[in-house]
């Protein structure tokens, strides 16, 4: 057989490989989606009736951007990673942002701890904030795990638990607009509990994708 009829042989039927879009674009469509789904829920909900009297509080400002923050780096996170030639570093991007969202908490607490007293420290029970981050995180986890499929399984658990964060985060910060929690302790322990457990379910739920997508 001649050279040119093998290549011809193993060519036939072949299509082109259609391009990859970039981390960039990745994260920003995503993000884009999120943001309207978080604020077609907030919009659903109606703002809290104190929302501009607990904006005039640095702390709950602080608190409200570094989520946010940490949900929008950490989406660019998960997509930088999901490619071969990204630096492992860039899984440290959401970091000061998760750090800056605990220190408004504490300063939060000290501030409630002046304001309220031994009070401040009562924990209640808010399952719907559990709910809300569950509910409305899961399947945008599952939307950003879809996007990444064809490159996730490079780096597949830094993928999966930073998608799960970034959910989790934008879910938080669209649940503190119309949600009332009066004591920080109670966001720390609901809001933060609820993005640990998104973050985990993240990683069981989107390994399967990944894995077979790998396999």
């Amino acid at each position: 057989m001649r050279s040119e009829e093998l290549i011809g042989e193993l060519t036939a039927g072949l299509r082109p490989v259609r391009r990859m879009a970039s981390p960039a674009r990745q994260a920003g469509l995503w993000l884009g989606l999120a943001a309207l789904a978080v604020g077609l829920a907030v919009l659903a909900n109606g703002l809290r009736h104190d929302l501009q009297e607990r904006m005039l509080m640095p702390q709950e400002v602080g608190q409200w951007l570094a989520s946010v923050l940490a949900g929008v780096l950490a989406a660019v996170a998960a997509a930088m990673l999901a490619r071969p030639d990204r630096s492992w570093r860039w899984v440290l991007l959401p970091v000061p942002a998760l750090i800056g969202w605990f220190g408004s908490l504490g300063w939060g607490c000290l501030a409630d701890l002046a304001r309220l007293g031994p009070m401040a420290g009562q924990i209640g029970t808010s399952w719907g904030c559990l709910r809300f981050i569950l509910a409305m995180g899961v399947p945008l986890a599952a939307v950003l795990f879809w996007l990444l499929r064809h490159a996730g399984p490079v780096r597949p658990m830094p993928v999966l638990l930073l998608g799960g964060l970034a959910s989790a985060a934008l879910c938080s910060a669209g649940l503190s607009l119309f949600h009332h929690l009066d004591a920080a302790v109670m966001v720390l322990l609901w809001h933060g509990g609820a993005m640990l457990l998104l973050v985990l379910a993240g990683a069981l739920l989107g390994r399967p994708l990944v894995m077979r997508r790998q396999a």
